[in-house]
């Protein structure tokens, strides 16, 4: 009897007739500050990088901004500043930025971010700190992360998820080949709960399909009817035939 060779994510709890998990909530942007403003020395700062700033105004290119930190109000570029969803997704924000702010002493190993990528835009590329008791040693690791015709994204072609979440959700749980397990998303100044609880993963033993009974035809079906009872779920349906497009492109030669 043999076994799947394909790792997926999943939250399905068994692999009969499941629902598909939901969607995250969406969550509210903010607005971060990507540098300290004035820059010069002998002038006070009215903005610090990496904190939460309130807009007051925006006028195109330019926004007036609050600080959190100082109180104080910035006529700023809107390039000094980046918009994050989710806690860890930066948009607008370049590969020398990340590393700045990643590096900064609130972050601790594992802290991440995910971030469109400057190099391919149908990519996002994932960067993380790791941190050593030698602080010369510390560094940015970056991961690109493709997404497949059909929404899923990756970092291992081996390992697909159908959303950014899981796949964040995943590597939080073990590192999986990446340098290390992310913990919590790049440090914001000014905003509450920084370090949110995250859930105990629960560690589920799924049985073991004998695919020598499984034919193609369960595995490409596009829609399902009422008294299909194949072992196959949506979920990992979607798994294959997103393993299938990395490894095999249009050629799916499945035994029937």
């Amino acid at each position: 009897m043999g076994t799947c060779p394909i790792r997926c994510r999943s939250n399905l709890t068994i692999l009969e007739n499941s629902p598909e998990p939901e969607s995250p909530r969406p969550q509210d942007s903010v607005i971060v500050s990507l540098c300290n403003y004035p820059s010069f020395e002998s002038t006070e700062l009215t903005m610090c990088i990496g904190e939460q700033v309130t807009v007051q105004s925006d006028d195109g290119d330019f926004l007036m901004v609050r600080s959190t930190t100082t109180g104080l109000e910035s006529y700023i570029p809107t390039t000094y500043t980046a918009n994050v969803t989710h806690r860890w997704l930066f948009k607008d924000i370049s590969r020398y930025k990340a590393v700045e702010l990643l590096m900064r002493p609130q972050n601790q190993s594992g802290a991440f971010m995910i971030r469109e990528s400057e190099s391919n835009r149908d990519c996002y590329s994932l960067s993380v700190l790791s941190r050593s008791s030698s602080s010369y040693l510390d560094s940015v690791k970056h991961y690109r992360i493709p997404q497949l015709e059909n929404g899923w994204v990756y970092i291992s072609p081996g390992v697909t998820f159908p959303s950014l979440h899981h796949l964040v959700e995943h590597y939080s749980e073990s590192a999986g080949g990446l340098c290390v397990r992310l913990t919590g998303p790049c440090h914001i100044q000014g905003l509450d709960n920084p370090i949110e609880d995250r859930p105990v993963p629960i560690n589920i033993r799924r049985p073991t399909i004998n695919w020598k009974d499984i034919s193609r035809s369960a595995i490409f079906r596009r829609k399902r009817t009422e008294s299909d009872n194949s072992l196959v779920s949506e979920g990992l349906r979607e798994a294959i035939t997103s393993y299938l497009q990395i490894t095999e492109g249009n050629d799916h030669s499945w035994d029937t």
